[in-house]
């Protein structure tokens, strides 16, 4: 999420209410600390059951390092607050209430039309990636890049730092563009990303997504330099999607366009307490109102459902999106992922409790909203933090929102760094995505995978599509004491033995460990160390 958002977040809590994978097990409600008693559990799999692809895409990040912490993952997104205002014809931006509401060159680039997005594009897909690229939709982009210090500093500084930006064309492009019509148009910019990567709509895994700005619904109080109507409506909102996604889809017509990109719970209730809410659901008037758009232009515009989440839950005094490894937060933290799925958990939140939400079960809620207001719409989470990057907490709460991603069939999602080290939070991508350091990585289908305690541990378990003689399980023991899990997997195929690569708060990174053997059909005992995750490869 953006520096103002997370800030607003966090110091209006209680004044704004935002709404709205581990395994199934014996759910449990509230988020009191895990016994760290040795202790057993029994893991099921079960290969022909709950069979699907895992969409690679949601193995992200806003802020990659391919050569580094990145190796392995498939998608990498161009967003927050910076991209609103963001001129692809001079590569100028305004960072808004990040800093300063100033005009300047931070997003580099010089003075090549698009040189600070293609740079980007051209990184991830050279790593084998795709790119989110944020379209500003706000409708004023900045003009120029100095001089610095808030744009209101000039007189009718609207109309003097700011210009205006527009959906479409309605000419021929043209590269460069002209800069001196005071006017930037935004399918002039899609068409020029798409003819400067041509393989981007035939190669799936180095394609382009588009997505609709950034949190809107926050406009009013990070941008307010290009916000002088103040918050936005359900109505304007409407408008702006409508319009600019049309233009897109205008000369991309085979990208997969991501939207509202809200900030959080309400946002997806209210659009922030939008001025003609009336008491209506935002998200199920958005959904509502695209299936009809749909039918008025003849195609879907918005393919996917953008949303950000971080998380509101808190350990003691103190939300779990901090850096604290302090022993309560960091077991609200490792517990806080259920709140993605689990009917009988309740995170201590001001979601759940202050909000009376109860049990929040985000991706089932989403999917029920989407069932009844726009089948077919795809889910992503574009910004996402669970804390403690520093701290093993952080590993096992990662991990286990990956594997939640992956069974819960999410289509994008890509994390966003908060301060501090993230040595953890890698750890867990690694986990999946390169465990063995060389690109080994988790399976692309989900298999059935069940824990007979879905408060100590998680158990995710994949495939890869067309392979039978390696199953790659994923197992997270939340507890803070060593856990055996008895493992019962039911194949077609002999597996006899298993390596072992694992999470601890001792190796912030994959380490391979003693292997392990049948003790009889298809049947293993695992040993998983306090606070760990553990990667877990069964071959014959």
């Amino acid at each position: 999420m953006s520096r103002t958002s997370l800030a607003a977040l966090l110091s209006a809590a209680l004044a704004h209410v935002s709404c709205g994978g581990g395994s199934a097990g014996t759910p449990t409600a509230g988020s009191s600390p895990t016994a760290a008693a040795a202790s057993s559990v029994d893991f099921t799999v079960d290969s022909s059951s709950q069979r699907h692809p895992i969409s690679p895409n949601i193995y992200g990040m806003n802020q990659p390092d391919w050569a580094g912490r990145s190796r392995g993952l498939r998608l990498a997104r161009l967003g927050g607050n910076r991209w609103t205002a963001y001129n692809w014809e001079n590569n100028a931006s305004n960072a808004g209430m990040d800093y300063h509401n100033q005009n300047d060159d931070y997003l580099g680039g010089g003075d090549v039309p698009g040189e600070a997005v293609r740079v980007h594009v051209a990184a991830a897909h050279a790593a084998g990636a795709s790119m989110i690229v944020t379209v500003p939709i706000a409708g004023y982009v900045a003009a120029d890049k100095n001089p610095p210090g808030d744009v209101n500093q000039t007189p009718d500084w609207l109309n003097t730092r700011f210009l205006e930006s527009r959906p479409a064309k309605g000419g021929r492009f043209a590269y460069p563009p002209d800069g001196g019509d005071r006017v930037v148009y935004q399918d002039e910019f899609v068409a020029w990303l798409e003819s400067s990567f041509p393989y981007a709509r035939s190669d799936s895994a180095r394609t382009l997504f588009y997505c609709l700005d950034n949190e809107p619904d926050l406009w009013a109080s990070t941008h307010p330099r290009i916000r002088p109507t103040g918050k936005i409506t359900y109505a304007e909102m409407l408008d702006r999607t409508t319009a600019f996604a049309s233009a897109i889809k205008g000369v991309a017509p085979g990208a997969l366009v991501f939207g509202p990109v809200s900030y959080g719970w309400q946002g997806y209730v209210s659009l922030q307490d939008a001025p003609d809410a009336g008491g209506r659901d935002f998200l199920d008037f958005y959904l509502d109102s695209l299936q009809a758009a749909e039918g008025r232009y003849g195609r879907r515009l918005v393919d996917v459902l953008d949303l950000h989440w971080y998380p509101e839950a808190k350990g003691g005094a103190t939300r779990i999106t901090d850096s604290s490894s302090a022993p309560e937060v960091a077991a609200a933290r490792v517990q806080a992922p259920r709140s993605l799925w689990d009917p009988g958990y309740v995170e201590s939140s001001w979601i759940s409790l202050d909000a009376h939400v109860g049990a929040i079960r985000l991706i089932p809620r989403l999917r029920e909203k989407v069932a009844a207001h726009y089948p077919g719409t795809r889910l992503a989470f574009t910004e996402y933090n669970y804390g403690g990057g520093d701290d093993v907490s952080g590993a096992v709460a990662q991990a286990d929102v990956l594997g939640i991603f992956g069974r819960e069939d999410v289509f994008a999602a890509t994390l966003w760094d908060l301060a501090g080290s993230t040595r953890f939070i890698d750890a867990a991508f690694a986990a999946f995505c390169n465990y063995d350091g060389a690109g080994r990585h988790f399976g692309d289908t989900s298999v059935s995978a069940t824990t007979s305690n879905g408060e100590t541990t998680s158990l995710y378990a994949s495939l890869d599509d067309g392979r039978e003689d390696r199953l790659v399980l994923l197992a997270i023991n939340k507890s803070t004491g060593p856990t055996t899990a008895n493992l019962v997997v039911s194949h077609p195929v002999d597996l006899t033995r298993g390596e072992v690569w694992q999470v601890t708060s001792a190796t912030a990174s994959p380490t391979a460990v003693a292997g392990i053997r049948a003790s009889g059909r298809n049947t293993f005992r695992l040993e998983m160390p306090a606070s760990s995750v553990t990667t877990l490869v069964l071959t014959p």
